[in-house]
């Protein structure tokens, strides 16, 4: 747990956050519940749901993704949507969120997901969002006694309910203490396990909010024959020094002309801020 004191991160105790702050910290992942309303749900679908049906896919991979699954995607929410920009700043998320990130952390990517219903489908691989942001070698243990450090949070806020067969979100607790991403030979094992410990799966109601740290090891699990879709918005949360990735730095970036045009080849291009869209961004 962190505060900021002076403008500096110093250590914080844990006897005054949220209980979910806690299992998020030791586990990588929890479930607040009932954040939102029943009236607050409908406006955020209503709107987003506009947003779909009016504003074509973003195209963010440039052809290299299949356009059915750009169709599932519209990004930089809180730039589109007055009340998308009010429910990612709801206190029932940064209460839980703030003491393992800073008071003064920010926005990194803002999506709106709606998931058709695609019945038996094996869904995502196994994977994290971002690092391992602390690696470990093989045989190295996280410290029990130190706190690992938490840099960005995925949040997941449910405007339908998504139960076990909707494909809901896996998460296998503990692994983000792992320093290492998830094994490539077991990518669609949803029996996988990191020391002895298989998934658990996010099964929520709409209001709920899904949060997970981006190392823990995640995936969509597999859908079952009654799959009725999934439709959240997801916000990533992320400490003040993490960049934000709303756009991706083809469209937003500090770079003069000039620069742009001499960068000659994809390391110089990335040397200067100019990186594929990826995790966050694509």
């Amino acid at each position: 747990m962190i505060k900021r004191v002076g403008g500096y991160l110093t250590f914080r105790s844990g006897d005054d956050v949220p209980p979910e702050a806690l299992e998020l910290e030791a586990t990588g992942c929890t479930i607040v519940r009932g954040v939102f309303d029943a009236d607050e749900v409908g406006r955020l679908k209503a709107d987003i749901t506009h947003i779909f049906d009016t504003l074509p896919p973003d195209d963010r991979t440039r052809g290299r993704r299949p356009a059915e699954d750009d169709a599932m995607f519209r990004y930089e929410m809180f730039n589109r949507s007055a009340i998308c920009q009010q429910a990612i700043a709801h206190r029932g998320i940064l209460d839980v969120i703030e003491p393992l990130l800073g008071e003064d952390c920010h926005i990194i990517a803002n999506t709106a997901w709606r998931n058709p219903p695609k019945p038996n489908d094996p869904a995502q691989a196994w994977h994290v969002d971002a690092g391992p942001h602390v690696p470990l070698p093989e045989g190295t243990t996280w410290p029990e006694h130190i706190p690992h450090p938490v840099f960005a949070i995925g949040a997941h806020i449910f405007l339908q309910d998504c139960g076990a067969g909707d494909g809901p979100t896996g998460v296998i607790p503990g692994s983000h203490l792992s320093g290492r991403f998830p094994p490539r030979d077991e990518a669609m094992n949803p029996g996988l396990t990191w020391r002895g410990q298989g998934a658990r799966a996010l099964v929520c109601n709409a209001g709920d909010v899904g949060l997970f740290v981006s190392d823990v090891w995640h995936r969509r699990l597999p859908t079952g024959p009654d799959d009725r879709g999934r439709f959240f918005l997801q916000a990533h949360y992320g400490r003040r020094d993490i960049a934000q990735r709303v756009r991706t730095t083809r469209d937003v970036n500090h770079l003069h002309p000039d620069a742009i045009a001499r960068a000659a080849g994809p390391r110089m291009q990335t040397l200067i801020g100019l990186h594929t869209p990826s995790f966050y961004d694509g």
